[in-house]
């Protein structure tokens, strides 16, 4: 087993035990994270490593969070403590406690019968985090905030009939109804929402098969995965999914590093709806719920295509068995057209080579949204990123006569507001070894004068960003703007420093105000380019507990402390914001939106690394 593997169950179920019996807490406490605690470079480095687990547990009784890490080969707690204020995320488990709290409370079931709905069985109601609002009454409690429909009839749309305009607000760890928010009763929309029609599908589709007569061309080890000169490390944790290590290009004989981690750190979706209890959506899925423990088991032919390789993963439940999660991950090859080619005039002889990546994709289903992260490997050593977002767009109900002021009329009677997708990615960097500094390009045009009299001059101009504060930096479509990561110690053959540049993809501003309560909890979203000097706890960028926290933590907090990035261990953030205003079209289930970036190699080669792809139909040479 290597030091980076993913957590087995066996090892689950020993950390959970060892807690259980030497962390002193009672009965009513359950497991938020039990997750490999990840060794450090340094460690890695040295080889033969301990196993130890990171574990997170929240005490109902005491209403109080604790954390700590557990040596598993000398079963014991190697460090335990409560975390002051912390709120630990909201488990699978409290979402249906919320859901049997509010129908057990006659004041809900009132609320519900006012709008002529009395089968408790047919009504939904997801217990949202509460974020921190300034609610009075709020504070210390573990507060959900409830959203509810009525599924439709035909049983496979549990969004397809929203309630309007009525909230259940919930202690979780009291275990009831603190009250009813209840802002006039709309009626249900009627119900139109099947997602899966029985008749009239398309006739007109033939086959589309891809076969791989001779395999596929990577290589697996465990979670070490070999693919023609790509190196990388398969992880995952309950928190943020799937996580790629160690990834690095072989070149010349040497492998060369270029990251240590990468993940996607965090992300949060704020409504724009400020009305009644609607100011109130906003999830921050990472750091709130937990990606992982909401991974899909993928099928083959409809999640992945071709000749696939899976990857089991194992979650928990929070009493701390293992959960496994069977094809967690999907790995194949995928053609992607010309990857280069050229023609010469003179003699008319072309010669072209087709583009082949390698996928590595996982896909999470929270609540009513799905979400995509696929990381693809290119050929000419490019790596792109891309987010994938389908499922259903959050509905709510719409008065008779009313006209959407806050989004989109997607059905008869059903709105879905507008909103923004945050995402927040995480790249410990190793350009060629730790030693690394930051960069950022803009291309400027001069001005026209005596040094540029047709007006047609233009430059790239490279400024260092020599601090964390100095690298909180904002996308520039007037100079198409791109960050750079470079080896401080490594040359390429023209003297250059090798380097990887950070290429953004679709992108845009918050429409939050700066100072709005989900702002401060997310204010990495503001900025598109961070880079920080590598700590090992500062993993997300809202910091380790967004649950009702007040705000400010993660990013910039940790960037008050201003250090120096040049010559020194980096880890770059990268903030993808898109912003959706749902169309008919969504309705009842949402056409799949992309959204992507790359880091390409940017003086890391001396030349097209690709140059030695064969033509198609020669690739065993």
């Amino acid at each position: 087993m290597h030091p980076l593997d993913p957590l087995g169950a066996e090892e689950i179920r020993a950390a959970a035990a060892i807690v259980r019996a030497q962390s002193g807490l009672d009965g009513t406490a359950w497991f938020e994270t039990i997750s490999l605690d990840e060794p450090t470079r340094e460690e890695l480095a040295a080889g033969s490593l301990p196993r130890r687990a990171y574990v997170c547990c929240y005490e109902r009784s005491s209403n109080r969070t604790f954390r700590g890490v557990v040596h598993l080969g000398e079963e014991r707690l190697a460090s335990w403590e409560h975390v002051p204020g912390a709120q630990a995320r909201i488990g699978p488990e409290e979402f249906e406690d919320g859901d049997k709290i509010a129908k057990s409370d006659p004041r809900f079931v009132e609320a519900l019968a006012k709008r002529g709905i009395t089968d408790l069985d047919s009504v939904l109601i997801e217990p949202w985090a509460a974020g921190h609002f300034g609610i009075a009454g709020e504070d210390g409690q573990r507060i959900a905030y409830g959203h509810c429909w009525v599924c439709n009839e035909a049983g496979d749309n549990r969004y397809g009939r929203p309630i309007g305009n009525l909230h259940p607000v919930i202690d979780l760890a009291a275990r009831k109804l603190v009250r009813v928010d209840d802002f006039g009763v709309i009626p249900l929309p009627p119900d139109t929402a099947a997602i899966r029609p029985e008749e009239g599908l398309r006739t007109d589709i033939r086959p589309l098969e891809i076969t791989q007569p001779e395999g596929p061309s990577f290589e697996v080890d465990g979670y070490a995965v070999r693919w023609q000169k790509w190196r990388v490390r398969i992880g995952f944790n309950v928190r943020e999914g799937l996580v790629l290590h160690e990834i690095g290009y072989e070149d010349g004989g040497r492998l060369r590093p270029i990251m240590h981690r990468a993940s996607m750190a965090e992300m949060v979706v704020p409504y724009a709806n400020p009305m009644g209890g609607q100011f109130r959506r906003n999830a921050f899925d990472t750091g709130e719920y937990g990606i992982g423990a909401l991974l899909d088991s993928l099928k083959l032919g409809c999640d992945c295509l071709g000749h696939i390789r899976y990857f089991d993963v194992c979650a928990h439940d929070w009493n701390g068995d293992p959960w496994p999660i069977e094809n967690a991950v999907c790995m194949h090859e995928e053609d992607f057209g010309i990857l280069w080619k050229h023609t010469d005039t003179h003699t008319g002889k072309a010669r072209a080579v087709r583009s082949r990546r390698l996928v590595i994709s996982s896909i999470c289903t929270i609540g009513n949204y799905v979400y995509g992260f696929f990381w693809y490997f290119y050929q000419d050593g490019t790596i792109g990123v891309e987010v994938k977002a389908t499922g259903i767009p959050f509905p709510s109900a719409l008065g008779e006569g009313e006209t959407p002021e806050w989004g989109g009329l997607v059905a008869p009677g059903i709105v879905s507001d507008v909103h923004q997708h945050c995402f927040s990615f995480r790249f410990d960097m190793c350009v060629d070894g730790p030693g690394n500094s930051v960069s950022e390009v803009n291309f400027e045009k001069l001005p026209r004068g005596p040094g540029n009299l047709h007006g047609n001059a233009a430059k790239a101009v490279e400024r260092p960003l020599a601090s964390e504060l100095a690298a909180q930096r904002e996308m520039d479509l007037a100079t198409s703007r791109y960050w750079k990561v470079s080896s401080a110690a490594r040359r390429n053959g023209l003297g250059q420093p090798t380097a990887y540049r950070l290429q953004p993809g679709m992108n845009t501003l918050p429409l939050l105000d700066p100072d709005a309560p989900v702002a401060r909890r997310a204010a990495f979203m503001f900025k598109h380019f961070w880079a920080t000097r590598h700590a090992r706890d500062e993993l997300y960028p809202a910091g380790w507990f967004p649950n009702q926290h007040p705000g400010g933590d993660g990013l910039p907090r940790w960037t008050t402390r201003d250090a120096p990035l040049t010559d020194t261990d980096i880890v770059a953030w990268y903030t993808l914001n898109f912003s959706h205003l749902p169309r008919p079209e969504d309705w009842p289930v949402q056409p799949v939106v992309y959204a992507n970036f790359h880091w390409m190699p940017e003086g890391f080669f001396d030349q097209n690394p690709a140059l030695d792809v064969p033509p198609a139909g020669r690739e065993r040479g």
